[in-house]
């Protein structure tokens, strides 16, 4: 099964842009500290975009050189809830997502809207959790994936 997890993971990378990270990177990512995770963004030519520092979090977001996507990383006081949040413009791209997410065993667990009104959808494999956002209704985009530490 990590085999053909790890073909698929390939083949979705080769299908998308190069801006396109798999979900092992974005658990790498989650694993990083703040200053890696900014060496890691700057040596995959992503450009600093902006940071937020809220009552127990910081965020570090970087934007791809084409600007057709964003990934930040929330580092919170309590570790457990570090999370990695992706952001990009395609239909497609959020289509192969979840098809990689299901093929990688997560099971829908949720919906619901975040506080902006997006609709999400929650996805669960063991303790590891994904979530996915889609654009609120009349709008092409964006689509949002976060995947939780």
């Amino acid at each position: 099964m990590k085999k053909i997890v790890s073909l698929l993971a390939i083949l979705f990378c080769i299908t998308l842009s190069a801006q396109t990270f798999t979900l092992e990177q974005f658990a790498a990512f989650n694993k990083l500290g703040m200053a890696d995770f900014k060496k890691e963004m700057k040596s995959l030519n992503y450009k600093f975009y902006d940071k937020t520092e809220g009552l127990g979090f910081v965020l570090a977001e970087y934007e791809s050189a084409d600007y057709q996507s964003k990934i930040g990383k929330f580092e919170y006081e309590d570790k457990s809830e570090d999370r990695i949040e992706f952001e990009f413009k395609s239909k497609k791209e959020y289509e192969q997502y979840l098809k990689i997410i299901k093929e990688a065993g997560y099971k829908e667990t949720g919906k619901g809207k975040i506080i902006t009104r997006e609709p999400y959808v929650d996805y669960y494999n063991k303790k590891e959790h994904i979530r996915l956002i889609l654009p609120k209704a009349g709008e092409t985009n964006p689509y949002t994936i976060i995947v939780f530490k």
